[in-house]
């Protein structure tokens, strides 16, 4: 008698996998838990680039919206009374396009960004897991950290300054940045190589802060709906809530570290010796709730931006494990 899932050739006594069953394994052992629980960084590499690129598009007006608020200093007059205000005058002034000005330098790095930071937490937790791919809340937050730092220093220091330089640069009187190919050149030129690492300190924390906290409080949540079963697929509506509320206790926690990141590449980012000094001086200027500039559009962007990514990536993983497996 043959087992379930398998079957006999006629004339034969090989068995075979049944099919049916064969790929249902094969779909189970994605990224809801399944075989060894652990994925293959080659697909993370691509999963997180899909879902990094189809995210940018979605969420990128409310990234506009919130770098103008946090470049809107502490003035007599400031130009912005709050988002919905920002988002009436950039229309007004620049048409609907006008708010998406810079998408071009976030959407070339948006996608190599996302690749970067799931195929580093997947080669990380790979690394330090054990055979059932669990690791201990110590190693979560190692692995989103290294995740982050990889990320930002490759990646995201040079894409958010150009993306921050292009939208500050709209509120001048002559604009000088024509595209980003244009602007990357200008930069490269009057500020040489180090003009696109501006702020690499704060964006390093930032990027380091951000993944650790989201990583972690991810990785804990999906655990807990999973009933100790990494198995066990919890959903595409379920994720998207997980990864909303990670987002949100990302902005949280390090929005701070975000606001001294955008002076620091802002166009007068020369009037801050370093990152150190940017913070006293906003401090001493403005006020702690400074601080916190930009919060709410941040918030309502970072936990759209989180929740569509992890659940981008988790079913485009779903859909690799289902068509190409590896070891």
């Amino acid at each position: 008698m043959s087992s379930v899932g398998e079957s006999y050739n006629r004339g034969s006594l090989v068995a075979v996998p049944d099919p049916a069953k064969f790929y249902r394994k094969r779909l189970c052992a994605s990224v809801g838990g399944g075989g060894s629980t652990k994925r293959h960084p080659v697909k993370a590499v691509l999963a997180g680039g899909i879902a990094g690129g189809l995210e940018i598009c979605c969420t990128f007006p409310t990234e506009y919206v919130k770098t103008q608020i946090q470049l809107d200093e502490k003035a007599a007059l400031p130009k912005y009374k709050g988002p919905i205000d920002c988002v009436s005058k950039t229309v007004k002034s620049h048409g609907v396009l006008g708010l998406y000005r810079g998408l071009s330098s976030l959407l070339y790095g948006s996608i190599p960004k996302a690749s970067v930071r799931f195929s580093v937490f997947e080669y990380l937790k790979n690394t330090m897991s054990d055979e059932n791919g669990k690791m201990t809340q110590v190693q979560t937050l190692a692995a989103g950290l290294g995740a982050g730092v990889s990320e930002a220093i490759i990646i995201v220091c040079p894409m958010e300054t150009v993306k921050v330089k292009f939208i500050h640069d709209q509120t001048q009187s002559n604009p000088k940045y024509k595209g980003f190919f244009s602007g990357v050149r200008t930069i490269l030129k009057t500020e040489g190589f180090s003009g696109v690492y501006k702020g690499v300190t704060a964006t390093v924390i930032k990027q380091g802060t951000n993944q650790m906290i989201r990583f972690f409080v991810y990785s804990n949540l999906k655990s807990w709906l999973q009933g100790g079963d990494p198995r066990k697929d919890i959903g595409s509506i379920k994720t998207f809530i997980i990864g909303g509320i990670a987002g949100a206790a990302s902005v949280f926690g390090n929005t701070p570290v975000d606001v001294v990141k955008t002076r620091m590449q802002g166009l007068e980012a020369q009037k801050y010796k370093n990152t150190l000094d940017c913070a006293i001086k906003i401090a001493k200027h403005e006020g702690p709730k400074a601080f916190y500039k930009g919060t709410v559009p941040r918030l309502g962007r970072v936990c759209f931006d989180v929740a569509f990514v992890f659940t981008i990536y988790e079913n485009v993983m779903k859909l690799f494990d289902y068509v190409w497996v590896t070891n």
